[in-house]
């Protein structure tokens, strides 16, 4: 259709900038809301999908209290850092096995990683914990109890804020998650009784903080219903756990763990109806041309 005005009645105009036309510069014509559109880019979620992605979140706030838990049983005397230790090093085997046996070995031989250097790994990191643990007891005599352990929340915290959940953004840092884990796992081993309290607790927290995940993540793209069990089971361990040391606290802390799994997901289903994003001519230009060669 062709707008008319009095100076020129017949002419069209046209979406040009290299040519004079006898319009005002904020001139559209009727066609401008033809190209409305709405919800371009929106996606639709289905609940139990979402439910299923929650896990990873339940996951890492389950090894963050069964860590803390573990760390009073350490300080409180009733677990011993032999026991500790050995049930580590139990689990870790079972794990390594696991491992391997989702996949069948693939992943090993596409890495090409062996198994002499896995063992290699572990005995160097053994050893250089072991060797240091009675530096890591004393590296915080001269800071306040109540400063360490604001500092390994806050750690914690940033730990639980910057892991890798599967969510492309920028703020997902997994190398700088698992420092600010193991640096609260440093911070509370060193208001431990002894340095070899110390020592098992910063193993423990490699283990937790960072072999687990790597399972959990091979777990969840392989076996599915196994993740989802494994989920629920360890969310039973850890608030059992809690419940062992605060009644009040396990009671919060399923609450926490019932409104990400649950009710987050509901609510993010509810406001995605409501969503009414709107995209047209007045959008910025978007070069679609891969401009790589010329980087």
């Amino acid at each position: 259709v062709c707008a008319q005005v009095e100076t020129s009645p017949r002419r069209c105009w046209q979406k040009v900038l290299y040519e004079r036309q006898p319009f005002p510069d904020n001139y559209v014509d009727q066609r401008f809301l033809e190209e409305l559109r709405k919800n371009v880019h929106a996606r639709q979620y289905q609940y139990w999908a979402v439910v299923f992605e929650s896990g990873a979140v339940v996951q890492q706030l389950c090894s963050v209290c069964v860590f803390v838990v573990t760390w009073w049983y350490m300080d409180a005397g009733v677990l011993s850092p032999q026991g500790l230790f050995g049930a580590a090093l139990a689990s870790s085997l079972l794990g390594y096995v696991l491992f391997d046996a989702i996949d069948a070995g693939v992943g090993r031989r596409e890495s090409g990683r062996t198994r002499w250097a896995d063992l290699k790994s572990t005995l160097v990191f053994i050893a250089f914990t072991y060797g240091f643990s009675p530096v890591l007891k004393t590296l915080t005599e001269s800071i306040s109890t109540d400063t360490i352990y604001a500092m390994s929340v806050f750690m914690l915290l940033g730990h639980l804020i910057f892991f890798d959940y599967g969510a492309n953004a920028a703020i997902v840092s997994s190398t700088l998650s698992l420092n600010m884990a193991i640096f609260a796992s440093v911070c509370l081993a060193s208001r431990l009784p002894r340095s070899l309290h110390a020592f098992v607790m910063v193993t423990f927290a490699m283990q937790i903080f960072a072999l687990w995940p790597m399972l959990q993540k091979k777990l969840k793209a392989r076996t599915p219903r196994c993740y989802v069990a494994v989920t629920v089971l360890f969310a039973l361990a850890a608030l059992a756990g809690l419940a062992s040391v605060s009644s009040v606290g396990a009671v919060l802390f399923a609450s926490l763990l019932l409104s990400i799994s649950c009710l987050c997901p509901y609510c993010l289903i509810r406001l995605q109806q409501l969503k009414d994003n709107i995209h047209g001519p007045w959008d910025e230009a978007e070069i679609k041309e891969d401009l790589s060669r010329f980087l």
